[in-house]
């Protein structure tokens, strides 16, 4: 059965770098950002055809020949500030179930193949989240502007029709271009507050129905969802700070809306004989065995017929060896990647941590893969041809992503390091409680309890799970680099 909604706000954790390493720190991170080649200002060609589009490209119902969906009260739920806003939705609740209207930004309405911001996209890929901001994959006059699904504004967008049965299962899905005017942006702690008070709009009343039995329908089909604390850099009056928290009900639910849909793009797809499936293949047969091992040693053992995904739910987020286990579990997620076809499907069509056939298709504001998903499954969902440009394209895209991916990836440890380096630095000769995660090579992973830092250590003789102490012999803030000695235990 769904679970109640619950009031309690998840533990966040912050922790400020202090002004003397805070200069040494912003260093630190244009030094990273110069070494990973990370795109600076679009160009002014680049510049002029987003603003031509964006002056251009009409959001009349009429003028547009698009269908008229205003009169639907759609309404986003983003992080505090957002603008690039991919993904509206409404819901409305039936005897039999529900029926949702999720529309996503039109941005093939502003991108015209060929061109110089075209070009530009596929060159970036996606969307970089720096310690200081972002660099966005579209400018701004497009991703926060024309294109966003911004509030009280008509937009564009590629609407999903889904009904609903009585366990959130889709019993029809539809797909179409029309004009459409979300009513207001919500941050996930406003939605969060006003499901606790009882005035919630019906949309999100339904979400918080929606998204426990979408929970229980992943269950079914063997998926699994870490839902591992998030780290977080936050700038703030040009200063540091690191944050560690778990997410709120509500953006769980509200993921679950995108991997649902992501699920009916591929089945689109697959049907329809083209398009590009985001992969991931099932963890090999050994490292299942040494992952059931190594949690049987943390005291925490997984038995009987209970599924991988059962079993991470399964997990009590305080037991002494959580952190240890979820470590333990990440390591059996890996090997995602983007899978193109024109005619015959790939060897392998699934995602394992999802448990079904995937694609990413609600992003497209700030994922390059998105676009091209978007205007697949509209052509095919309508009985339509695919356009020339997306099969002639689709080859190159899961390189592009690839490549951007790597950056994301390396931008976003490097930034890490360097922060909780620099939350670090200046306490050298401290010492500090600690878990260890796991092996790794000669050392081992382990996560210190306050601040919420991670790190590698080089000699380290404990089981996963175990407390620890640790001494800090340096944190080097140029680098991200930091190194720690185990204390003897007092007995």
């Amino acid at each position: 059965m769904p679970q109640p909604y619950t009031d309690v706000v998840p533990a966040r954790r912050s922790h400020l770098v202090s002004p003397a390493a805070g200069d040494a720190l912003a260093a630190s991170l244009a030094s990273l950002r110069a070494a990973l080649d990370l795109p600076s200002d679009f160009t002014p060609e680049v510049l002029a055809e987003a603003e031509a589009a964006a002056r251009d490209v009409s959001a009349d119902p009429k003028a547009s020949g698009l269908d008229d969906l205003r009169e639907i009260e759609f309404l986003t739920i983003d992080p505090e500030g957002s603008r690039d806003l991919d993904q509206a939705m409404h819901f409305e609740r039936t005897r039999s179930g529900a029926v949702l209207h999720y529309a996503i930004a039109d941005v093939p309405a502003f991108v015209a193949p060929g061109g110089a911001l075209d070009a530009e996209a596929r060159r970036r890929g996606q969307t970089l989240y720096t310690a200081d901001g972002r660099i966005p994959l579209h400018p701004p006059v497009l991703s926060e502007g024309a294109a966003s699904l911004a509030p009280n504004v008509d937009r564009r967008a590629f609407v999903w029709r889904f009904e609903l049965d009585d366990g959130a299962r889709p019993i029809s899905t539809t797909l179409r271009r029309a004009i459409v005017r979300s009513r207001r942006q919500w941050s996930y702690a406003e939605a969060h507050a006003a499901l606790g008070a009882g005035s919630a709009p019906a949309s999100l009343q339904a979400l918080e129905w929606f998204g426990p039995l979408r929970a229980e329908r992943e269950s079914e089909r063997g998926g699994a969802s870490l839902n591992v604390p998030d780290t977080e850099i936050v700038a703030v009056n040009g200063r540091y700070r690191l944050e560690r928290a778990i997410a709120r009900p509500i953006e769980d639910w509200n993921a679950q809306v995108s991997l649902m849909t992501g699920m009916a793009a591929a089945d689109i797809m697959l049907a329809g004989g083209t398009g590009i499936l985001r992969t991931m293949p099932a963890p090999d047969p050994a490292d299942t065995a040494a992952f059931r091992a190594r949690v049987a040693a943390l005291g925490a053992p997984w038995v009987g017929d209970i599924d991988y995904g059962g079993y991470l739910r399964s997990i009590d987020r305080e037991h002494p060896a959580a952190a240890a286990i979820l470590d333990a579990a990440a390591s059996l997620f890996r090997g995602a990647s983007y899978a193109a076809f024109d005619g015959e499907p790939p060897t392998s069509t699934m995602q394992a941590a999802i448990g079904a056939p995937y694609a990413h298709t609600t992003a497209p504001l700030r994922r390059l893969v998105d676009r091209w998903s978007l205007v697949i499954c509209e052509a095919l969902a309508n009985g339509q041809p695919v356009p020339a440009w997306v099969r002639e394209s689709l080859p190159e895209v899961p390189k592009l992503m690839a490549r951007s991916g790597q950056r994301a990836s390396q931008l976003e440890k490097g930034s890490i390091d360097r922060v909780e380096a620099a939350v670090l630095h200046g306490r050298e000769g401290d010492e500090f409680a600690a878990v260890v995660l796991g092996a790794r090579g000669k050392g081992a992973r382990v996560q210190l309890e306050n601040p919420p830092v991670t790190a590698t250590i080089e000699t380290v003789e404990v089981e996963a799970g175990s407390a620890v102490t640790l001494r800090l012999d340096s944190a080097d803030i140029a680098t991200g680099a930091m190194a720690f000695t185990p204390v003897p235990s007092a007995g």
